[in-house]
């Protein structure tokens, strides 16, 4: 599930920040209409922070990374302007989503992903498919 789409589409957003660019987020709001979907499991979750969302919605956490000069070209292409782009990279640098994630969630279920090359998007998918075909047996009566 992709929560910018869910975001615009059920307008669960309160206000636009017009310094960033962007919808500001209900996150209780967000939660709320979340809640059934995710209780009964098998849904994956797509957003760029975790700090609102329960812990007992997730099994495992997986925080991509990019090197700084790969992000700052996506994002330029993007056309972020200048203080979205800066603070991007600076969360990157600081690695501030991954800490997030970390003070979020149980530690062994926090990984790191690499997303410079397209090569890493074929890597992640396959290491993300392994996880769930082992949870699966493990998980299995």
């Amino acid at each position: 599930m992709l929560l910018p789409n869910i975001l615009l589409t059920g307008q669960l957003y309160d206000g636009y920040d017009e310094e960033y660019d962007c919808p500001i987020l209900d996150e209780d709001r967000v939660v709320d209409e979340l809640e059934n979907q995710m209780s009964e499991g098998g849904v994956i979750v797509d957003y760029h922070g975790c700090d609102f969302f329960p812990e007992r919605w997730f099994h495992i956490v997986f925080v991509l990374q990019a090197d700084n000069s790969v992000l700052y070209k996506r994002l330029e292409t993007r056309g972020y302007n200048e203080k979205k782009l800066k603070d991007n990279i600076q969360c990157e640098i600081f690695q501030v989503l991954y800490e997030e994630a970390l003070a979020s969630y149980k530690e062994e279920i926090v990984h790191q992903l690499p997303s410079n090359k397209p090569e890493d998007l074929e890597d992640n998918i396959n290491q993300i498919l392994k996880w769930i075909e082992q949870w699966i047996k493990d998980h299995s009566s």
